[in-house]
C-alpha cells in the first residue's frame, strides 16, 4: 500500500504500526530518511554525483522495494507507478504484509521506498531485520531549524573508530582498494564472500565495544525486544567478526566500511561523495528469516 494512497487515518495507523515495530531510534531513522526524501524531491542534494536519479536498489529475494529506477529492494515496492516516471518524497513507500499476521508463524512486514528497504520477519517471540538497506541523500538536511543526518551516528561512530586504531591495526583493517558501492547488496542474496580488514581479537575492549555501538545503529532499529537478544548474538561472534575500511580516514570523507561476522554482514558505501550514502544489514544465516522456517 502506497503510504499516498492512504487516507489520513489509515497513514496514522501505517506509521503507528511502524512506531510499534521499531524502536524509537529506528522509528525516528525511518522518519528521518522518509524526509530526506522529501529534501530531495524538492530539489535538495541534486546536484551531487549520481544526480536525482541516484538511489539504491535493495537487496533481492521476495517483494522488490527502495531503488532508482524505483523497482527492487527488500521494503516492498520502490517510489513511482509502474512503468511511470520515478518519483520521490514520502508519499512513495510503502507498507505491505508478506503471509498472514501471526503471534505463532512466520511473517513479515515490508516498508520501503527511495533509499529505504525494511524486511522486518516475525515468528513468534523471535523477529529479524535482515536484509534491510537504509540509505539517504541527502545526507545532510534542514528541518524544523535543526539539522538532520539520518544516518550521521553510523558514520560519526566508524570514524572514531578508525581514528582510535593504532598503525599496527590500520595496516589490516584498510584495504588496498576502493569500494565503489555495496558488495552484497541488491540482487546478492546468498552470495558470501571472504572477511577482509582487522579481526576483532586484535582490538582493544573499547575498540571492540565500538564496533558493537555500529552494528547496534542496523540491528537497533527494530522494537527493543528484538534487537536485544540480536545484538547479543553479535557479540557472543565478535571473536569471529571482522572490520574492513576502504578510502580515507579524514572525518568527512567519503569512505567505505564493513563489519563482516558469522551472522552479521553491515555495509556503508558513500556513492562518490559524502551526501549520497547507501548501507545494507544482512545475516546470511537468517535473511528474510529463512532460519524460522527451516526444518
Amino acid at each position: 500500500m502506497r503510504l499516498g494512497d492512504l487516507t489520513p487515518a489509515q497513514r496514522t495507523a501505517a506509521m503507528t504500526l511502524l512506531e510499534t515495530a521499531f524502536s524509537a531510534s529506528g522509528y525516528r531513522k525511518v522518519t528521518e530518511i522518509l524526509r530526506a526524501d522529501d529534501a530531495f524531491r524538492d530539489g535538495v542534494g541534486r546536484n551531487g554525483p549520481g544526480g536525482p536519479g541516484g538511489g539504491g536498489r535493495g537487496p533481492g529475494g521476495p517483494p522488490a522495494g527502495g531503488a532508482s529506477p524505483p523497482a527492487g529492494g527488500p521494503g516492498g515496492p520502490g517510489g513511482g507507478r509502474p512503468g511511470g516516471p520515478v518519483a520521490f518524497g514520502s508519499d512513495e513507500y510503502s507498507i505491505a504484509f508478506v503471509g498472514q499476521p501471526s503471534t505463532t508463524m512466520p511473517w513479515m512486514l515490508q516498508f520501503g521506498g527511495h533509499h529505504l528497504a525494511l524486511n522486518l520477519t516475525f515468528a513468534g517471540a523471535r523477529a529479524t531485520l535482515a536484509p534491510s538497506l537504509t540509505g539517504t541523500q541527502p545526507a545532510s538536511f534542514a528541518f524544523e531549524g535543526r539539522t538532520i543526518r539520518p544516518l550521521g551516528q553510523e558514520n560519526d561512530r566508524a570514524f572514531a573508530l578508525i581514528a582510535s586504531l593504532d598503525e599496527t591495526q590500520k595496516t589490516p583493517a584498510i584495504v588496498g582498494y576502493a569500494v565503489p558501492d555495496l558488495v552484497l547488496g541488491p540482487g546478492q542474496d546468498g552470495r558470501t564472500i571472504q572477511p577482509e580488514g582487522i579481526r576483532a581479537t586484535a582490538l582493544s575492549a573499547t575498540q571492540q565495544s565500538m564496533v558493537i555501538d555500529i552494528a547496534r545503529e542496523w540491528a537497533g532499529i527494530a522494537n527493543d525486544a528484538y534487537a536485544a537478544p540480536r545484538i547479543e548474538e553479535i557479540r557472543g561472534k565478535l571473536a569471529q567478526t571482522y572490520f574492513a575500511w576502504s578510502g580515507p580516514t579524514t572525518p568527512d570523507s567519503a569512505a567505505y566500511f564493513r563489519i563482516q561476522g558469522p551472522t552479521l554482514v553491515i555495509e556503508y558505501a558513500p556513492q562518490r561523495d559524502v551526501d549520497h550514502i547507501h548501507t545494507i544489514y544482512r545475516d546470511p544465516t537468517n535473511d528474510y528469516g529463512s532460519a524460522y522456517t527451516r526444518p
